[in-house]
């Protein structure tokens, strides 16, 4: 069965089971009928994903696998900042007139700063790193900038992602601010977990483990009933992803470039309405 399956039921249940509640407390985000959305949450949970194992993607229900992998190529190669960039509807409640979400996500990524090798923005240099300097502990991306915040129109959630090589072996470390945790939980695990992929592929290295560190871990008041309809569906076995080995350039990646197969996966027939 799904390892990812494995992973959600586990931590679903300990959220559910152990979890704090803010239904006392005032909170910011709201449903679109203008009701606070509460949440039940559990702070500091860890997940760990090994990609020479199985591809980390849920069966339990269906993950939209190509709309996930045309985000994080929204925000990690085209480093853009405006949703007429991207094909989904996701980000439409946060960007304005002209499309744009504000200095966000792809903006930051694509901040360039001199070093003594050159001129980089963040995917450059690690990209760089990865090819020259492999044993660095220094690869990292960061784009939670304090000085650009009040012009995000929603802070970032997934905020940093650490790569180490060991041996022939890419890994990564996600960290997460915040996850909600049925909308996006996994649609996060697998498309880090295909950037990993395509960072390992374009630096003559296997991917590895991808560590997800998510602060504040929860489920929406509205959410729970189908949470729990959701983890006692039956599971199967996770799906092979694999990526055109010709390319070598991590800019010629399309969502193309994937290929899924054998992905099975439990029906879900109700909206899951997203808190804003």
């Amino acid at each position: 069965m799904s390892r990812a399956d494995e992973i959600f039921i586990k931590n679903m249940k300990d959220i559910m089971e152990n979890g704090f509640s803010d239904e006392h407390l005032k909170v910011r985000p709201h449903w679109e009928d203008g009701t606070p959305a509460h949440t039940i949450k559990k702070f500091g949970i860890v997940n760990e994903y090994n990609l020479q194992e199985e591809f980390p993607m849920m069966t339990l229900r269906r993950t939209a696998f190509k709309s996930a992998i045309d985000e994080i190529l929204w925000i990690w190669q085209k480093k853009s900042n405006n949703i007429h960039d991207l094909k989904s509807h996701i980000w439409d409640s946060w960007a304005d007139e002209t499309g744009s979400i504000g200095k966000a996500y792809g903006y930051q990524l694509a901040k360039k700063s001199i070093y003594p090798e050159g001129e980089f923005d963040q995917v450059d240099r690690v990209l760089y790193d990865l090819k020259h300097n492999p044993q660095s502990r220094r690869i990292l991306t960061n784009i939670y900038n304090f000085e650009d915040l009040h012009e995000m129109h929603l802070y970032p959630c997934a905020y940093s992602m650490t790569f180490n090589v060991t041996g022939d072996t890419l890994n990564g470390i996600l960290n997460q601010r915040s996850n909600d945790m049925l909308t996006a939980n996994n649609w996060n695990v697998v498309q880090y977990a295909a950037l990993l992929m395509m960072f390992a592929q374009v630096s003559g290295l296997k991917p590895g483990k991808l560590i997800h560190v998510i602060a504040d871990a929860h489920i929406y008041d509205r959410h729970i009933p189908l949470v729990k309809e959701v983890i006692a569906k039956p599971m199967h076995k996770a799906p092979k992803v694999t990526l055109d080995p010709t390319i070598t350039n991590f800019y010629d990646f399309t969502v193309d470039s994937f290929k899924l197969e054998d992905y099975e996966y439990e029906k879900l027939d109700k909206k899951i309405e997203v808190a804003i």
